[in-house]
């Protein structure tokens, strides 16, 4: 993240033009970006997992409810420059904190850093901590308290050298938790990563769509979420921003309705299959938590005998598994993504088969050349989404058609 003007200019007597920071996965970036430029944002700016942009306090509700991609949206609060500890907890201690939460509220801090003046990030909270607390304590004998979980304020840092910015966090905890999936199945796939490769997969809800592989239907949960055109954090309770002093509530209210009433109807299926049991129940579950059972059909089937439903176009979106043997069936990794490979020729044409895999070497089993690739990170694991389009007859013949 590159250094960041804090100028707040006035655009109006009710809403001023902010430069904000929302945060995303690596390789998300121009996904994210493509979403705050269809709400409405300006003067927007790419960064390392990150995308600074301009926007009023109503865009700031309406990235935290509606925006797929984002981890975060930070507002500014101000910046410094420190090389050691003493200075960082003096310039941390000078800001007037009483003007932002009072005793009576609870706060946390999170801090990243990539700097040779900092290197552990617990501390760097730890010092922000004991500042805000000693100022409280030396004007009021009183301290407020730190709550990790849903605190009223988050206070996030970012530090690159010796540089210092502070932002507040007006999302509180991450948006990738949007709430249906409570239970898991094994190594489930990041909300905001799910979001992100569907719409890096170039899908617009104008095909069916298929998950092979659902696992704790997460792919399926966000896939029917952008087909429906549902507010990805529509039923979230807790925003940091219903704490600050400038919360507007009816203005908060006007774009939940906005996000309501942009809902629209899907004409096509979206289908989700798993060879485990176990994973289809636990889909099935988190589905109806999020009240998306009913916009989702979910069966228990095996890849390789199953055989999709012949269109004239559709996706697939999957995440198999990564490691060196399938639990749930009698395969090699390697003779697994063979076999995945062999069964898409056979019976997915017509089809765009996008597939997540941090396994280089079983990808090169699948057979087929990858008409398109990404590279994104699951967890810490680098992985290759990657697409194969399946068709009828040689590559040669159906260019000279398109042609």
């Amino acid at each position: 993240m590159t250094n960041i003007l804090f100028l707040i200019v006035s655009t109006s007597k009710q809403l001023e033009k902010i430069r904000f920071v929302a945060t995303t996965h690596h390789g998300l970036e121009e996904v994210l970006a493509d979403e705050l430029k269809a709400l409405g944002a300006t003067n927007i700016r790419l960064e390392k997992r990150a995308v600074t942009f301009e926007g009023d306090q109503k865009l700031m509700y309406k990235a935290n409810l509606c925006v797929r991609t984002a981890l975060r949206i930070l507002k500014p609060l101000t910046s410094f420059r420190a090389r050691h500890e003493s200075a960082f907890y003096n310039k941390i201690k000078k800001i007037d904190w009483s003007q932002y939460f009072t005793l009576d509220q609870t706060f946390a801090i999170h801090s990243v850093a990539s700097s040779d003046y900092f290197t552990h990030t617990k501390y760097i909270s730890q010092k922000a901590k004991d500042a805000i607390v000693d100022q409280f304590r030396e004007k009021t004998r009183k301290r407020p308290s730190v709550q990790i979980m849903e605190p009223d304020f988050r206070l996030y840092i970012h530090i690159i050298n010796d540089e210092c910015n502070l932002y507040w966090d007006s999302s509180g905890e991450s948006l990738h938790k949007r709430g249906y999936r409570v239970e898991h199945y094994k190594a489930p796939i990041n909300e905001v990563l799910a979001a992100g490769m569907i719409k890096l997969s170039g899908w617009e809800a104008d095909s069916i769509f298929i998950d092979p592989m659902c696992g704790s239907g997460t792919i399926l949960a966000e896939a029917a979420m952008i087909a429906y055109n549902i507010a990805p954090q529509l039923h979230r309770k807790y925003f940091s921003f219903k704490n600050w002093k400038d919360f507007n509530a009816e203005l908060w209210e006007e774009v939940r309705q906005e996000a309501i009433a942009a809902e629209r109807p899907f004409k096509y299926e979206i289908l989700g299959f798993d060879v485990a049991f176990q994973a289809v129940r636990v889909a099935e579950r988190n589905l109806e938590r999020g009240n998306l059972a009913d916009k989702i059909q979910l069966n228990r089937k095996d890849f390789e005998r199953h055989t999709p439903p012949e269109i004239a176009k559709g996706i697939v979106i999957m995440n198999p598994p990564y490691g060196e043997r399938i639990e749930t069936v009698d395969y090699e990794i390697n003779g697994f993504y063979a076999m995945m490979g062999d069964h898409m020729k056979e019976a997915y044409t017509n089809y765009k088969v996008w597939m997540i895999s941090s396994n280089k070497e079983a990808l090169k089993c699948i057979g087929l050349k990858p008409k398109k690739k990404h590279t994104l990170y699951n967890g810490a694991l680098e992985c290759k989404f990657q697409c194969y389009t399946m068709y009828r007859g040689s590559m040669k013949k159906k260019a000279t058609v398109e042609s």
